[in-house]
Formats: structure tokens, sequence, C-alpha cells
């Protein structure tokens, strides 16, 4: 029987880099994005071509009705889950010195990439728990996308940087409550990555990464994320909970 795998923001940029080597190593996959399902079939038959079951389950990971919705969706289809991706993320619709962020902005981007996270991860685990309750051999693990803004300081997008700095203390607090049941959480930290969440930046980057921003000089992509997770969800890191794997050329080596 296949694994089954759920990527939240499954259907482009770096969650679709994820799914399609996930669904490359044998993986049945679930994406969920907030796009009408149509929009998301060109994304559907790439993966099926490579030999995956697909379905989308559509919905915010910010609402509650609709991550309980998520999670029952691939339970009646697949009737287990043995990979949590949570990719899904925002950025502000509007970037703000920290003296001038809005509360609003605020509230959309950490009930998105923090909170919305946080619980599906919560609903998934209590699943898995019961999963391996019921089957000894079961294999799970929770991946957790974030981003090297949970440590490097953007001041301009506050809210986002704190999204994903509450994002890696999540990871290691369901690592250690994990822990017992022996299904590991993992954090992949990407850094400057090619998709439509950077596409207005691009200049501004690529002049900084021909300046030496990053050790290697070129601008990340979703397959380099890609190629990591899909190592994890394969269980090439039993021994490793709670670990960050970075994805960022370098970008944050300490320099002279």
């Amino acid at each position: 029987m296949k694994k089954v795998a759920l990527i939240t923001g499954g259907s482009r940029g770096i969650g679709f880099g994820i799914a399609c080597h996930l669904a490359k190593n044998g993986f049945d996959i679930a994406i969920n994005g907030v796009r009408e399902e149509s929009a998301v079939q060109d994304a559907i038959k790439t993966l099926e071509d490579v030999g995956a079951h697909v379905i989308y389950c559509q919905g915010s990971i910010a609402s509650s009705p609709d991550r309980k919705k998520i999670i029952q969706q691939v339970k009646d289809h697949f009737g287990r889950l043995n990979v949590l991706v949570n990719n899904a993320g925002i950025a502000p619709k509007e970037r703000r010195d920290v003296l001038e962020t809005t509360e609003e902005s605020f509230d959309d981007v950490v009930s998105t990439n923090l909170k919305g996270n946080y619980f599906l991860t919560q609903r998934a685990a209590n699943w898995m728990i019961e999963q391996k309750h019921s089957d000894l051999t079961f294999k799970g693990c929770i991946i957790n996308v974030s981003s090297i803004s949970a440590t490097v300081a953007s001041v301009n997008r506050g809210e986002y940087c704190i999204s994903k700095a509450g994002l890696s203390m999540s990871t290691q607090l369901f690592a250690v409550r994990l822990g017992e049941y022996n299904i590991p959480v993992y954090e992949v930290r990407p850094g400057i990555i090619s998709t439509d969440m950077t596409s207005g930046v691009k200049a501004k980057y690529d002049k900084l990464i021909e300046d030496g921003l990053t050790v290697q000089k070129r601008w990340g992509f979703p397959d380099d994320v890609g190629s990591v997770v899909a190592s994890l969800a394969t269980g090439n890191f039993p021994y490793s909970t709670g670990q960050v794997i970075m994805v960022d050329g370098g970008l944050t080596i300490p320099r002279l």
C-alpha cells in the first residue's frame, strides 16, 4: 500500500515542487489550496502522470472548519496519512516597516502561517497517533516549511518573520510531544526561492545574489526544496527529529 502525503499550498511554487518529488518517490498525494479545483488541473495531471493518485482538498488552513474538512477528505478518500507537509504560507499584502505594521496585516499573516499550521498539525498528529495505535508498523512524519526569515530580520515584513519564527518553535514542540510515538517532525528552511511570492522583488535579489548574498550564486528553486522534503519523508533521517535543514545556498553562513 502506497504512503499518502498531504501538502498544503501544494498546487504551485514550493509546494508543487515538493508534491512532484513525493509523487516520484511513490507517494499518493493530497494537495491543498484555496483556488478552485478547475485552476489546479494542470498540477494534478502532472502528478498523475508520474504515477500518483491525487486528490485536491480546497480550503484555507486559517479556517478551523476548513482544516477539519481537509483532514476529513484525506481520511475519507485514502483512509490514511503518513506525511503532512505544512507548506502553505502568505506574505503581507503590503510591505510596511515594523513601526507601521497594521494589526489587520499581522492577524492575516499569523492566522495562516502560524495558527493555521499549528492546528492543522495538531489534527493530523492526533490521527497519526491513532494510526500508530492500530498498526505498530505505521510510519509517519510532519515537515514544516518555514523560511530563513525565522532568524533573519526583515523590518519591512515583521509579521512574516514572526510567523516563521513561531513555526520553528512549533516544530520543536511537536517533535518533543510526538517522540514517544516515533513520529519525527522536521523543519525545512528555504532561502531566496524563485516563486510567485518573490517575483516582485526579482531585480533586487538578482543584484544581491550577484554581489554575494548567497555562497552559491543563484536563486533557489522549488525543486531544491522538494528534493530535501522527499528525503525526509522517505525516512532517510530517522534520528533527526526537531532539526532544521537549510535550503538557502549558504546565505545564512556567517562570513567576514
